[in-house]
Parts: C-alpha cells; structure tokens; sequence
C-alpha cells in the first residue's frame, strides 16, 4: 500500500486529523509545519501533483521574503535549506518617471545599514523554497499529504468538518483552513462573500540575467501604466515584475523574446549593462480581492484565499505568512488551554488580530498604485516632492525601512524569530 504521506489514499478512507488545509502553495505547507511543531495533526490537500511541486527547474518565479517573514521560514525549520540561494535585499531605491525618460529627480533610498536587524529581506526562488517546504512536510509524521486533489464538497457539523475529494475519498477533522488562492473554494463553499475590483492591470513577471552586479539593490520605478519592479536574485539575475495597462500587457507577452526584451529595455534602462531572459515569461491579472470575513464556523482563511492585494509593495506573500504565524499561535495557545481551537471564541482572536492589518494593507497598496499609475501633472509633482522629503529625513526613512522588513505592528511570535 502507499504510503498517504506521499499524496495518495485507499477509496473511501476516512482519515482523521486536528486540522485540514487545503492549498499546496506556500502558505499552506507553511502553516502546516507550523501547527506539527505544536503538536497538532495536520492534512494537507494540494490540487497540483507532486512532481509539479518538486521540480528543481528554474521557471523565472520569485519572492520578496521581508525579515519578519524570514525568521518564520527559519523557526519553522526550512531556511536552513534555502539560505545558500537566498539573494539579501540591502536597498531598495523608489523612483518616479517615465518609460524612456529616466527617473524624477525625486527619490527615496532605504539602506539596510539604517537599522540594526539585517537585510530588509531576501530574495528566493519559487522553486527553492516550495521544494523545501514539501521536503520538511515528507519528513514530518504528524502531516499527511494528499496530491492532485481537488476538494468539491465540505460539510461542517458539531464535531467537526468532513472533505469530499473529487477521488470520493473523504476526510475528517476538526477545521478546515483555505490556504488556496483567491478564488479560494474554500471560502465560497462556506458562503463568504467577497469585495474588491479589477485594476485594469496585468503583471508581466519573469526573470533576466544582466551584465553588470546589483549588489543586492531592489528597485521600483513607477511610470504611469503602473509600477515597474527590479528584484535582485543570486548572481546577476533579477526577478522582474512589470504591470501594463491589460491590453498593452497581453500584445507585449505575445511577442517574441527578442520584442519582448525591445519593449522591457526602455523601461529598465542599462544600469546593469546588457539583459537577457531566464526561464519562462508569466502574466498576472490584477485585481484587489479581500473576503469579507476571514473565519467561519469551523473554518479560517490565510493567504490570498483571506486578501488578493496588488504587488506594488510586494507583500502578498509576506502578508499570508502573518496569517500563518497569527493563526498558528492562536490555535496552539488555545490547545494549550484545554480549548477546543475551532471555537467561535478562539477563531474569532484570529480575525480580530489579522483583519485591521490586512485591511490598511489592502488600502495602501490601492491608494499607491491610483496615486502612482497616472500621468496627472499635479499628483506627479505632490508625490515627487512627498518621496523626496522622506528620502531626506532620517527617522521617516527608517520607518519605511522597518516597514518593507515586516517588523511593525502586532507580530506573531514566528515573525519575530520565537516559538510558539
């Protein structure tokens, strides 16, 4: 019989564990390790097959892991894994200005050395840090993985939650959470509804390689069409995340590499001397999408299934593993207690905790990418002369410092680099 860690189970088995989460992503396999070193047991359902998830080639895909959220992939036990490959983010310098013109005089540089925690944070492959989580998942007995799976029924009764996979198999547990994306089924199955609107943007993400070092540096540069970020990865490669208007953004990824790189040149400039492409070329439609309620009976969401933002500041992936840290810490202290941790009360300190951060977030990255993504004269020069003062005052250039490394607010022990 194999073995249904390794993401297959018998028809009709019923297995059992404290908590179901569904979605293999990141924030899924996060959260699960989180929660198996506190002692609860955990069942992951991931839509994608294994080998998908376990493929060491390089597809162009990246993270900006701020340090807070660094220090939760090391108390988790994976960066040790992945800290060889990691890229140290020790500037980030923001810009303003147009495609082919260069940048405003007017700019803001936050430097690492401003503030004594380290680099604000690292650069990672996607490719690294999910094979590593699915490693420390294989490796660990309290977690069970389900691969190439699709939930399509859940049912919510006093005792617990019961799954029903597309195979027919199904699962119980005493809560479920949806780890699986914005579209999250998860959530729509328990009837949250959703609020949010489409940005007429389309991210155009990939990967270059480039002749001159970046010496760790990222950079944003906002043009009218939208926000064009330069991420800096190991060697001299950077990651790429450029937002279009969507038609232009669909014509310029059916072009191509050589057109591609002709309409990406104007835009990046030759600060880093020549360019080429590394591995394959993506679009992402933008769009915000916040669920109205983070919980259910029975039921929490984390990740973008709670909060889909726009990744003008690059903090999706950073604000899912606040999720993961609050709810897991949340959820141990409870068992702890002797609670029963799929309560209403204890769901409920969860909510309470995430909501009003996810909310400003959700709100700031809006309000900057309208004040940003136009040409208007006016807004131009406000937010010229605004980036300016910040850059030259010391204190509020160490407040964005601490900002981009995730170590404001209320943060889970995980985040701060503690236990549970």
């Amino acid at each position: 019989m194999d073995n249904p860690k390794r993401g297959r189970i018998l028809r009709g088995m019923r297995n059992t564990s404290d908590i179901l989460i569904v979605g293999g992503g990141l924030n899924g396999p996060a959260l699960a390790l989180a929660l198996a070193q506190t002692g609860h047991t955990v069942t992951l359902i991931d839509a994608l097959p294994r080998d998908l998830r376990s493929s060491d080639a390089f597809d162009g895909r990246s993270y900006a892991l701020a340090l807070a959220s660094q220090r939760l992939v090391d108390q988790i036990g994976v960066w040790s894994k992945v800290a060889d490959k990691a890229q140290p983010m020790l500037d980030i310098k923001v810009t303003d200005g147009r495609s082919g013109q260069g940048p405003s005089p007017f700019f803001m540089h936050f430097d690492h050395a401003e503030i004594e925690d380290g680099p604000m944070g690292y650069m990672i492959e996607d490719r690294y840090l999910r094979r590593a989580l699915r490693d420390a998942m294989e490796a660990t007995d309290a977690i069970t993985l389900i691969d190439a799976q699709t939930v399509v029924a859940q049912r919510i009764d006093h005792s617990g939650v019961t799954l029903t996979l597309a195979s027919g198999e199904t699962l119980r547990g005493g809560m479920v959470v949806g780890a699986d994306g914005r579209r999250s089924g998860t959530a729509e199955r328990a009837g949250i509804k959703r609020t949010g609107w489409d940005y007429g943007q389309t991210a155009l993400v990939c990967a270059i390689e480039h002749q001159l070092p970046h010496h760790g540096v990222a950079h944003q540069f906002f043009m009218p069409a939208g926000p064009l970020a330069i991420l800096p990865l190991s060697g001299n490669r950077s990651s790429i995340v450029w937002s279009e208007q969507s038609a232009r953004a669909k014509a310029i990824q059916n072009l191509g590499d050589a057109e591609y790189l002709s309409a990406l040149c104007p835009r990046f400039g030759d600060f880093l001397g020549e360019i080429s492409l590394a591995g394959d070329r993506f679009t992402y439609p933008l769009n915000l999408t916040l669920a109205n309620d983070l919980i259910a009976d029975r039921l929490a969401l984390v990740g973008d299934a709670a909060h889909g933002i726009h990744p003008i500041a690059g903090q999706g992936l950073n604000a899912g593993l606040r999720d993961v840290g609050a709810l897991a810490e949340i959820l141990t202290e409870a068992k702890r207690r002797g609670e029963d941790v799929s309560s209403p009360l204890v769901l409920e300190r969860y909510q309470q905790w995430r909501r009003f951060d996810t909310a400003s977030l959700a709100a700031a990255t809006d309000a900057f990418n309208r004040l940003f993504s136009n040409d208007n004269p006016l807004l131009r020069l406000g937010r010229d002369i605004g980036m300016g003062i910040v850059g030259a005052i010391p204190g509020m250039r160490q407040t964005f410092i601490r900002e981009a490394a995730g170590l404001t607010g209320d943060l889970p022990r995980l985040l701060q680099g503690r236990a549970i």
